[in-house]
């Protein structure tokens, strides 16, 4: 019964967070990489408790595009889940956040010393400078940046505006970008209790072309992602 797997999925999910949030308190003195390793094993967790549990698998294709070293994740949001699976996927990847998040307790600490990068959405010209400058130190060291365009979660079909910070952060950094699609949301809705059966598609897709100015830049990375989530939604 998918209630049933859901509610114990969900009670999981919420416990063994919370508990590593407050373990994740003990590795504060120490190099970030400590944490973000502890992120990876947590992440691994839930995706393996999320097959088990709820019969909801993970297939990604085109990993294989994403070189070593730094770049930008640009992907589409649907779920929760597109939250954590990237530590799953990547090497010591840092996420774009809103700012807020990192007043929560426990978890805010922890993502904080793992070079999450904040964003103030209400903050115009000076907070989108801000976060370029902190993302290149995510860059600098070589790690991937994830960033969801849209700002926000869309639901299943749904398509919002795409937001500048991500051309500003290729722009300013000139490191590869890797467009992502998924239908996560069908699988593991916004604020839904059921989690349904299925298989969760994350398609990469090649890097943009380098040296796109603004403009074409944001034109071919919302082309790409909507396009080709609407294939995963229409095969799904």
């Amino acid at each position: 019964m998918i209630w049933l797997r859901s509610l114990v999925f969900n009670i999981l999910f919420i416990t063994i967070t919370a508990f590593c949030a407050v373990v994740a308190m003990a590795l504060l003195p120490f190099h970030p990489r400590y944490i973000r390793r502890f992120i990876r094993l947590w992440a691994r967790v839930i995706v393996w408790l999320l097959r088990i549990i709820c019969n909801v698998r993970v297939e990604v294709t085109g990993l294989e595009h994403i070189a070593p070293g730094a770049s930008i994740i640009a992907s589409k949001h649907q779920s929760a889940f597109d939250t954590f699976v990237w530590p799953a996927l990547l090497d010591q990847p840092s996420y774009v956040l809103k700012r807020e998040l990192l007043d929560l307790p426990f978890w805010g600490r922890a993502a904080r010393h793992s070079g999450a990068v904040a964003v103030d959405r209400d903050g115009g010209g000076a907070a989108l400078r801000a976060m370029v400058r902190d993302a290149r130190r995510v860059l600098d060291e070589g790690r991937p940046l994830v960033i969801f365009p849209e700002g926000t979660r869309s639901a299943p079909g749904e398509k919002l505006p795409y937001q500048p910070g991500v051309a500003a952060l290729v722009m300013g950094s000139g490191v590869p970008c890797y467009p992502v699609a998924t239908n996560s949301g069908r699988h593991w809705g916004k604020c839904a209790f059921h989690k349904t059966p299925g298989v969760i598609a994350i398609s990469i897709l090649p890097a943009l072309p380098a040296g796109l100015a603004r403009k074409p830049l944001m034109q071919a990375l919302e082309e790409q992602i909507e396009t080709e989530t609407a294939r995963l939604m229409g095969g799904a």
